[in-house]
C-alpha cells in the first residue's frame, strides 16, 4: 500500500511541475528555458516532500522500494531532457507538452525499466479518456464504475486488491482524482468549446471525478 501510494505521489508531484510551468513552456518568445530534466526532479522532488513526509525515502526502504523510486525519478529527467527541442522552440506557442502527456510518456519508460515490477497508468471513465492508451482495462473499468462513481463512496479513498494480470499475481491499487481549478482550463465550460489542445472540454466542475491512477505490483 505504501509502495503504491508513494508511485502515484510522485507522479502527482512531478505532474504538477509540469502544470506550474506550462507558462513558461508555451512562451513563443522565449527559446532556452532552462526546464531540465534535473531541474524538475528537484523541484517534483521538493513538492513531493512537501506533501507526503509520511512517504518520504528513508533507511526503511527495502532495495526493492528503492529500485522503483529510483527508476521513476530517473524516468522524470530522461523524458524532460528528450523533449527539450519541443520546450525550448521559440516561435511556437503551445507546445503540447503538458501534464497529461508528460505523466503518459514517464509511466511507459517506467515500464520499460521494471515493467516485470510495476506498472503506472493514469487512467478515467471511459467517456473522459482523450487518448486511446488511457483507456481503463476491465478491472479499471468496473472499480470506477461500481466505485468511484457511486455516490456513497467516500471521496478519494482508493481500491485496493489482488488480482491475476496477464497470468500473474498483481497487487492492484487505483486512487481517484478530481478535477482542480487548472485542469479546468481545458476540461471546464462551456461544454464543447475546443480548448487549446484542440480538444471539446468536457464541462466539468472542480472536485468531479476527472480520472484515476492505477498502480501494478507483481509478485
Amino acid at each position: 500500500m505504501a509502495t503504491g501510494e508513494r508511485l502515484a505521489a510522485l507522479v502527482r508531484a512531478s505532474r504538477s511541475v509540469i502544470s506550474s510551468h506550462q507558462g513558461l513552456i508555451n512562451d513563443e518568445s522565449i527559446g532556452d528555458k532552462n526546464l531540465t530534466g534535473a531541474r524538475v526532479v528537484e523541484e517534483s522532488l521538493a513538492l513531493y516532500s512537501k506533501n507526503n513526509e509520511h512517504l518520504l525515502p528513508d533507511e526503511r526502504f527495502t532495495p526493492a522500494e528503492k529500485q522503483l523510486f529510483d527508476a521513476q525519478i530517473a524516468a522524470i529527467r530522461e523524458i524532460v531532457d528528450e523533449n527539450q527541442v519541443v520546450i525550448n522552440a521559440k516561435g511556437v506557442g503551445f507546445k503540447g507538452f503538458i501534464p497529461a502527456t508528460f505523466a503518459r510518456l514517464v509511466n511507459e519508460r517506467l515500464e520499460k525499466k521494471v515493467g516485470e515490477r510495476a506498472k503506472i497508468k493514469v487512467t478515467a471513465p471511459e467517456d473522459l479518456v482523450r487518448n486511446r492508451k488511457a483507456l481503463p482495462d476491465d478491472w479499471e473499468r468496473d472499480v470506477i464504475e461500481s466505485k468511484f462513481q457511486s455516490a456513497d463512496w467516500p471521496k478519494g479513498k482508493p481500491f485496493v486488491e489482488e488480482s491475476e494480470m496477464d497470468g500473474r499475481q498483481a497487487f492492484r491499487m487505483l486512487i481517484p482524482e478530481y478535477y482542480s481549478p487548472s485542469c479546468l482550463t481545458c476540461h471546464g465550460q462551456p461544454k464543447g468549446e475546443i480548448d487549446v489542445s484542440g480538444y471539446p472540454k468536457e464541462g466539468a466542475a472542480e472536485g468531479d471525478l476527472g480520472g484515476a491512477i492505477s498502480i501494478m505490483l507483481f509478485r
